[in-house]
């Protein structure tokens, strides 16, 4: 199984830029539990923690983007260097601020640059992949997925080690290990520079405005803002359930479950190769995932949550995988890296209005009031993708989306909507046109053969 994995990171440069992206991307999943958990112990204010990793969120999804754009047009090193040191310094400035007791203006400010210059090593990771596989469509099928199984990786590991460091150790221990992380993985990453893509030659037109004026980007962006919602608002919802429980202690254990299942279908995914076209296979996963976490609002048990929460996992990294993979072949190359940043954005965004929104509706109505929340998240991606799926048709061929596969595999039946039904009738149709031509193109033949004989 593991073959495929094996045979993308013996390229060149290949598992050293992948082991560096992953270890400073341990901040996307540190920081801002940990500014959360580091302001209300110091200052005793569970609304001001939110407000300052709110405005850590927010500045980093107004500003990725931006320096993503940048990175396109100047190379990774040039832009991600300066960006590390500025938030690797912020960061510092916030913690020092917070056991400080600092006015509270300060932790608004240190969080904002903090977000602002941190970046989506993501995105880059991702970029540096399309660069060194050359576009070949099995390859980059397989890093894609053990990148968003990293990523899971990643949110296991993470948000775990910053509550056992605040609580046990000191509340800044927290953001720690994602300060180290960020400069140490950061900085490793850029120094490798034999695998950096190569920035657009500058006699090239560069393009203008934003990605977010394309259709299909706006699509994208909106449905991963609702996937993000989905994890925010399930994340709160675990919680508080598992609080109703009298076993809150087992609420990060059941979210790891969740992203355990994850973690294991993207590892799976990424060393099969599929006919279904890279649009269809994303407007599947994103119902099966809708149908999953659905059924979380109607479970009484925090075991039959976390089994429950197990399976729906599987959706995850497949529909996250195709999603970038969409990307991929909607963008222009030169700003791939910028594209695949929005996406990224997107999620994060949604994950913190999820929680929020979540939050809201838990202290009004219970737990289960959080877990509407998050149906009604999946129900608007759902929506979305159903009601824009043209514009998700790639106009040129995908890298990772070209016939390239070993088997023939069925559609989840769990995605019985009209889009499947009506791609896979489609197919059937077309399958049986050529064979009925193939079947009288023979009959001519043979017909022909007679002729000549009896002549």
């Amino acid at each position: 199984m593991l073959q495929p994995y094996r045979e993308i990171l013996r390229r060149p440069g290949a598992l050293s830029f992948s082991a560096a992206g992953t270890v400073a991307r341990l901040p996307m999943s540190m920081v801002g539990i940990g500014i959360v958990l580091m302001v209300q112990a110091l200052y005793g204010s569970y609304g001001l923690a939110g407000r300052v990793s709110a405005t850590y969120v927010i500045a980093q999804a107004v500003c990725s983007p931006q320096i993503a754009r940048l990175v396109d047009r100047h190379g990774q090193a040039r832009v991600m260097r300066p960006a590390v040191a500025v938030a690797a310094t912020a960061l510092v400035g916030l913690v020092v601020a917070a056991l400080t007791k600092a006015p509270t203006p300060w932790l608004y400010v240190t969080a904002a640059l903090t977000g602002a210059a941190i970046g989506s090593f993501g995105s880059l990771v991702r970029a540096r992949w399309t660069h060194v596989l050359g576009g070949e469509p099995r390859p980059l099928h397989t890093a894609y997925a053990l990148e968003s199984a990293l990523d899971e990786l990643v949110f296991v590991v993470g948000p775990v080690a910053a509550t056992l460091l605040a609580t046990s150790v000191t509340p800044s221990a927290g953001l720690v290990v994602p300060l180290v992380a960020m400069v140490v993985g950061g900085l490793w990453f850029c120094s490798l520079r034999t695998t950096e893509p190569p920035v657009a030659p500058k006699d090239r037109p560069r393009p203008t405005g934003s990605l977010l004026r394309t259709p299909a980007v706006i699509v994208l962006v909106i449905v991963f803002v609702a996937m993000g919602a989905i994890f925010g608002a399930n994340d709160v919802s675990t919680v508080a359930f598992a609080d109703e429980a009298g076993r809150k202690n087992l609420a990060g254990p059941v979210l790891a479950v969740f992203a355990l299942g994850s973690l294991l279908s993207g590892l799976l995914y990424g060393t099969r190769h599929w006919r279904r076209p890279l649009h269809l296979r994303f407007a599947i996963g994103m119902v099966a995932l809708a149908v999953g976490v659905s059924l979380f609002f109607l479970v009484t048990s925090l075991w039959v949550l976390a089994a429950v929460m197990f399976v729906t996992g599987f959706a995850i990294a497949p529909t996250l995988i195709n999603g970038n993979g969409l990307v991929q072949a909607l963008v222009p190359p030169e700003r791939l890296t910028e594209g695949l940043t929005w996406v990224g954005t997107a999620l994060g965004v949604g994950v913190s209005f999820g929680s929020s929104i979540a939050g809201a509706r838990i202290d009004a109505d219970g737990a289960h009031a959080g877990f509407l929340v998050v149906v009604a998240a999946a129900v608007l991606a759902v929506v979305a993708v159903g009601v824009a799926y043209p514009t998700l048709r790639p106009t040129r061929p995908a890298a990772i989306d070209e016939d390239v596969a070993v088997e023939d595999e069925s559609p989840s039946p769990t995605a019985g909507s009209s889009v499947a039904a009506t791609e896979i009738a489609g197919a059937i149709r077309t399958s049986r046109r050529e064979a009925d031509e193939t079947t009288a193109d023979r009959a001519d033949d043979r017909a022909d053969d007679q002729a000549d004989d009896q002549a």
